[in-house]
Order: structure tokens, then C-alpha cells, then sequence
């Protein structure tokens, strides 16, 4: 039995057995999906998970039909050239959460998706090559090239849209530490190399997807 399989029998005891567990365990999308879902679908998923971060997530979740209107669809060749009044009048709008330092990262995000997806065919493209065995160089490059796309977002954001990677939620680091494989702070670049090392060693080991992996681990350690 290998060290992963004692992590996924502990997660199965606290979750009700196989059946219990696996109906816990996240969406993964194809490569095919990741490059025919619209690039508008991307910029809406980004923003949404900006203005989720430190905020109630289900307030965001009720209001987003009006975000929607209010972003007119989050269409990136649109928002990544649109002008300073647009964006004043948002911060003014109701139908959306009125806080202008999310807002101003929607023209960022649309250009780094806009560049991204004239290169490589479409944003979904450009993520479907991304081997989930780098994750954390992907994570490094939207928080360089977008806006507010660090820490724990851009995680939430490829889970959101059934990219294949882990999420560092306060469970899983515990769950890291518990096994040994973590012993540097998580945000830092040490601590993202041996999570990266520790989930390709269990991916090799198990088959199982990255985010399969992730949420099994969260589920093993006590409430």
C-alpha cells in the first residue's frame, strides 16, 4: 500500500466509504473542452473568483446574472481597450458588487486572455497545453500577466473551469505538513515546489487526477 493509498482510505472512512467520497471529487474538463469553451467564459470565471476572494461567495454567486449584464458578457476584445468612464460607471452600478479595485482588473485580465489566445488558438488552448505537472509555473504566469491573480485565486479559477491541479485550501496544507512533504510556508517558491514534487509523486503513484488528489487529501484530516 502506498502513502497516498493510506491518505484516500482515511478520506473514504470519514466520507461515507467510495461512493461518499467520489461524489465529493471535482469535475475534470478534457483537453477538448478546455479549448472549446469561449474566451468570454474565461474572463467571466477570473473575475468572478477576483471578486469571490475575501468576499461571501454566495453574495457574488446570487448577484452574478447581474454582473453579467453589467460586463455585457465579459467579451475580452471588448473590455481589454474599454475606457475609464466605462469602468467609473460600474463602480456605480448595483446590479454588481461596487468595488472599483476588482472592477479595474477586468481591462488587465482581458488583454493577457486576448494575447494568450491569439497565440495559441483560443485561451482554453493555451491552458490545455499547460501540463498540470507545472502548475505552479501556470500559477506563476497568470500572476504575472493578469491582475490580482494571486495567492489561492488562480487556483479557484482553474478548478472553477475543470483545469486538472490542486487547490491549497487550509485542509490540504494540513494534510501536506501531516504527510511530511510540506515543510516550507505554502505561498513561497519552496513551499510551491514541494507541494508541485508531492502531487506529480502521487499522480505517477495513483493514476488519479490532480484535482482528485486535492480534494482527497482535504478530505482525510479532521474537522
Amino acid at each position: 500500500m502506498s502513502d497516498f493509498d493510506v491518505i484516500h482510505a482515511r478520506a473514504m472512512s470519514r466520507k461515507g466509504g467510495a461512493e461518499g467520497l467520489n461524489a465529493l471529487l471535482p469535475r475534470v474538463a478534457s483537453l477538448d473542452e478546455l479549448c472549446a469553451t469561449s474566451d468570454d467564459r474565461y474572463l467571466a470565471a477570473i473575475t468572478q473568483c477576483i471578486f469571490k476572494a475575501g468576499f461571501v461567495w454566495r453574495v457574488i454567486n446570487n448577484k452574478w446574472p447581474g454582473f453579467e449584464e453589467a460586463f455585457q458578457g465579459f467579451v475580452p476584445v471588448y473590455w481589454q481597450q474599454v475606457s475609464p468612464e466605462v469602468l467609473e460607471n460600474l463602480s456605480r452600478d448595483e446590479r454588481i458588487v461596487r468595488n472599483m479595485q476588482k472592477i479595474s482588473t477586468v481591462p488587465d485580465n482581458a488583454r493577457m486572455i486576448v494575447e494568450a489566445s491569439q497565440q495559441h488558438n483560443g485561451f482554453g488552448c493555451f491552458l490545455a497545453q499547460w501540463p498540470s505537472s507545472d502548475q505552479v509555473g501556470l500559477l506563476q504566469w497568470l500572476k504575472k500577466s493578469g491582475s490580482r491573480l494571486g495567492g489561492a485565486t488562480p487556483q479557484y479559477f482553474l478548478r472553477s473551469i475543470g483545469w486538472d491541479g490542486f487547490v491549497l485550501s487550509g485542509d490540504v496544507i494540513r494534510a501536506l505538513r501531516h504527510t511530511g512533504m510540506l515543510d516550507a510556508a505554502p505561498s513561497s517558491q519552496k513551499g510551491l515546489l514541494q507541494v508541485q514534487m508531492a502531487f506529480n509523486q502521487w499522480h505517477e503513484e495513483t493514476g488519479l487526477p490532480y484535482s482528485h488528489l486535492s480534494r482527497i487529501l482535504a478530505c482525510s484530516v479532521d474537522d
